[in-house]
């Protein structure tokens, strides 16, 4: 199935019904009065989360949604029936905005959640409501409000607890493929993934969800390479796994483009706990990587998240996979980091807010 992050729909919520002039006549009843009902509300148009969906494709077939419009009312003070709503089902994670406006409507991130993105218009008075002491007979009816319509821009996250970043080639699918039972594509040429990807690790009898994402290049933030778009599937995560190919020129050069490119997309992602990880030891001789280490350790120091002294004397991790050699290390860093910040998280939101005087 084709992975599809963003999707752009027209949706329009269905017009109120008609109210109703009818009077009543029948036999041996003199003044039967007025008995037109009410017309029905329209039908609502309603963004749903639903389970089972990582991908917007089916937005790619049908663009136009439209709700059922408010039935009219009818005499002997029936009311007409409410039009039937139209429901979009998205996956976990999908972000809804207003083309218009460019503001954010939703932000779906639990299965079941639903969110009203265009009410359906009141259905319209009959006669029988407009009946007072002194008129006795009234002859007007309102008409139904009409729908709103709109279009709106879906953008899929990715919910996961933690998020590959690296250069193209620098082993992130292969180590996704060797943690968990995701197949994604491995080739030995850049750009191989072309799409996101998630698996569920388990270490320590613990598991967590990890996502790849294409490689980065420098000047992705200006759209080289595929560009950064991909960046925001991990902007929900709580750690960052970035690996460093050991057997390209520098090693220290490699991470620092990846943490700018990080830095000029914003949303928080060179603030993340990182691990830092040198991939693919097992291709290189013993003082190569010694030197490719010492250059990633300095390149820490000087462009890493904010730390503490000791965290940054930590050194980076060594990796291989094909080996299996350091891979339950890194796993266990992420799943550590991650803890840690849920810990943080939980915290902040226990932790009752500074008393101030009035």
């Amino acid at each position: 199935m084709k992975f599809l992050d963003q999707a752009r729909v027209y949706v329009r919520s269905g017009d109120g019904g008609a109210g109703c002039v009818s009077f009543r006549r029948e036999k041996f009843i003199e003044f039967g009065g007025p008995d037109g009902g009410d017309g029905g509300r329209g039908g609502d148009v309603v963004v749903e989360c639903a389970a089972g969906l990582n991908t917007l494709i089916d937005f790619r077939y049908q663009q136009h949604f439209k709700a059922k419009i408010g039935m009219h009312g009818m005499g002997r003070n029936r009311a007409g029936g409410r039009g039937a709503d139209v429901v979009l089902k998205v996956p976990v994670g999908t972000q809804v905005f207003d083309e218009e406006s460019g503001a954010m409507l939703a932000d779906l991130t639990q299965e079941g959640e639903r969110f009203v993105v265009a009410a359906g218009g009141n259905g319209g008075f009959g006669n029988a409501h407009f009946t007072t002491s002194t008129n006795r007979a009234p002859r007007r009816a309102n008409p139904g409000l009409p729908g709103i319509e709109r279009t709106l821009v879906l953008r899929l996250k990715l919910i996961a607890d933690a998020g590959l970043v690296g250069l193209p080639n620098a082993g992130k699918s292969t180590f996704l493929a060797a943690v968990s039972a995701a197949k994604p594509k491995i080739a030995d040429y850049p750009f191989a993934t072309l799409h996101p990807g998630l698996g569920v690790v388990k270490v320590d009898g613990r598991d967590f969800v990890l996502a790849d994402i294409p490689g980065l290049i420098e000047g992705a933030h200006e759209g080289h390479g595929l560009g950064d778009r991909f960046l925001g599937h991990v902007e929900r995560c709580g750690a960052l796994v970035h690996l460093v190919d050991a057997t390209g020129v520098n090693a220290g050069a490699d991470y620092r483009t990846i943490r700018r490119e990080l830095a000029a997309y914003g949303g928080g992602l060179d603030e993340k706990a990182e691990i830092v990880a040198l991939s693919k030891t097992d291709a290189v001789d013993e003082e190569t990587l010694a030197k490719q280490a010492e250059r990633l350790k300095r390149a820490i120091r000087s462009y890493g998240p904010p730390l503490d002294a000791a965290a940054r004397r930590i050194k980076p991790l060594m990796l291989s996979t094909a080996t299996r050699s350091g891979v339950t290390d890194v796993l266990r860093a992420t799943m550590a980091a991650i803890e840690a910040g849920k810990a943080e998280a939980a915290a902040s939101l226990a932790a009752p807010e500074p008393w101030t005087p009035l």
